[in-house]
């Protein structure tokens, strides 16, 4: 046979390609093939994986309306009114040489009243006064640990008023830490809860084939052969009830913002409700198709060790 007609064969690694792509489209095909108990599966893993997701939107929104963490802490210190602007000016310069202050923001009395003409309706008020009577007033960001910080400033002779809003945001960070800590073990329970409904879902497809999957071990089948197909199915159905668990946590979200917002307009604010992003969203349904490939792979490592042939 010359060389212009002979056929060169497919390499191992070809054939493992195509089994892999062959393995990806019938497990699709078997997940189609019976819609309706598909669809209930997908439907209670996407229940189950709902609710730690939605737990975890919920802790996002709540820190983003919480405000910025850096802001939260800011300590403010309102000077004596007989303080001059020589005397602000080397306080300010006092706290910025300490070691445990990141920022100050010194604001004048004209500065502190033009910035209440801007934010109240007091405008006729504030003109009707003979002087200013605001104080000097210097806006500290703490690096670290303020308590230091905040006793210095509240002994200090020409401070009149030290305003400390960090009490607070310590209770919220302590529910914040512990919301996080219950959604993992939710997303720990319920994705274990997930792995075994796709492991019995797929228990129940290897007994169907059962007889089939004994040929073909007789034939010689690799194990890698016969639990392929099984993996991507329960991967599919992972990613499947991943894609759902967002889709109905979005509906929720759509549902919840009208209420919401004008809870929010009331207090002035125009607060919304966020869902995930894409690289989120994409994550969770990759992790969801991740748990389906553990459970089917629980399951058919399990056929395969009773049913081994003797002598392999």
């Amino acid at each position: 046979m010359s060389d212009a007609t002979r056929v060169s064969a497919p390499s191992a690694f070809s054939i493992w390609m195509d089994h892999h792509w062959r393995s990806l489209l019938a497990s699709l095909r078997a997940l189609l093939r019976k819609p309706f108990a598909s669809l209930l599966t997908i439907a209670v893993l996407a229940l189950a994986l709902a609710l730690p997701l939605g737990l975890l939107a919920s802790l996002q929104n709540i820190e983003r309306f919480a405000g910025n963490v850096q802001q939260s802490r800011e300590i403010s210190v309102f000077l004596k009114q007989e303080a001059s602007t020589d005397d602000a000016r080397a306080f300010a310069e006092n706290l910025r040489a300490r070691d445990d202050v990141a920022n100050v923001i010194w604001k004048t009395p004209d500065e502190g009243l033009s910035d209440l003409r801007k934010t109240s309706s007091l405008g006729e008020a504030l003109d009707s006064l003979d002087s200013n009577p605001l104080p000097h007033l210097m806006i500290v960001t703490p690096k670290a640990d303020d308590a230091a910080l905040l006793t210095a400033l509240q002994t200090n002779s020409s401070v009149d008023i030290v305003q400390h809003d960090a009490v607070w945001r310590k209770r919220l960070d302590q529910w914040l830490g512990f919301g996080a800590q219950l959604a993992w073990i939710l997303a720990i329970v319920l994705g274990a809860a997930a792995v075994l409904v796709i492991g019995n879902t797929v228990r129940l497809d290897i007994q169907a084939r059962r007889e089939e999957l004994g040929v073909l071990q007789l034939l010689g089948a690799t194990d890698g052969f016969i639990r392929r197909p099984f993996l991507y199915l329960g991967a599919w159905y992972g990613i499947a009830a991943g894609a759902l668990a967002l889709v109905l946590l979005a509906g929720v979200n759509r549902a919840l913002q009208p209420s919401l917002s004008a809870l929010a307009g009331s207090y002035g604010s125009q607060f919304a409700l966020q869902g995930f992003n894409v690289v989120q969203a994409a994550v969770a349904i990759a992790v969801a198709g991740f748990l389906g490939w553990i459970g089917a792979g629980f399951v058919t490592g399990h056929f395969l060790r009773q049913t081994r042939p003797m002598g392999r």
